[in-house]
């Protein structure tokens, strides 16, 4: 890598349906539309966003890329799935079983029954936006669990990542440094605010 490299993250629009659980769960975005959408495209535009577009296979991530970027070649990377909840996808959250207070490494290795673990999402993400990184800076359409373990790898601990709220269409802005260092420029920049 012969410059620093900047990765943009947007997390997709909101999920359809809302108060889901939808790891693997292939749902569709509710985008936004008219002014919004074209404040939101100004707004990425004004970042300067890098003109690769990488995106995770899912539907809503797919849909939002193309809404945000019409004109760019979007090429898909399944390491880029949000985190793999096994039988609780597609529960309402109210659902969920109450775990309790546990502390940020214990929810980073809690394993949902027939799912993965943060802790496995970090590792695959990482892997992914390192190598993104290499070549050069890109525009990336993932979920939260990605920025969160994004954000996990610049601190130097997967688990710190969980400390972030990631809100639906937010950038979250990561630099690749010589050496496999990592610096945060921002998180949670709304683009349809």
């Amino acid at each position: 890598m012969p410059h620093p490299a900047n990765l943009l993250i947007i997390r997709h629009a909101p999920s359809r349906p809302a108060g889901r659980v939808a790891g693997r769960l292939d749902v569709s975005a509710q985008l936004p539309e008219g002014e919004i959408l074209a404040r939101a495209r100004r707004r990425l535009v004004g970042l300067g966003a890098p003109s690769r577009v990488i995106s995770s296979p899912a539907r809503r991530c797919l849909e939002t890329a193309e809404a945000l970027c019409p004109e760019a070649a979007i090429a898909r990377d399944d390491r880029l799935w949000e985190q793999d909840f096994g039988d609780w996808e597609g529960l309402e959250s109210t659902a969920l079983p109450d775990l309790g207070a546990l502390k940020r490494e214990d929810i980073a290795s809690f394993r949902p029954p027939g799912g993965e673990c943060f802790l496995d999402l970090a590792a695959r993400a990482g892997a992914a936006l390192a190598e993104i990184a290499e070549a050069g800076s890109a525009l990336i359409f993932a979920h939260a669990g990605i920025v969160r373990a994004g954000l996990g790898l610049a601190l130097g601990a997967a688990a710190l990542g969980l400390a972030f709220e990631v809100a639906p269409l937010s950038v979250t802005k990561l630099r690749a440094l010589p050496g496999g260092q990592w610096a945060i420029g921002f998180v949670n920049f709304g683009l349809d605010t």
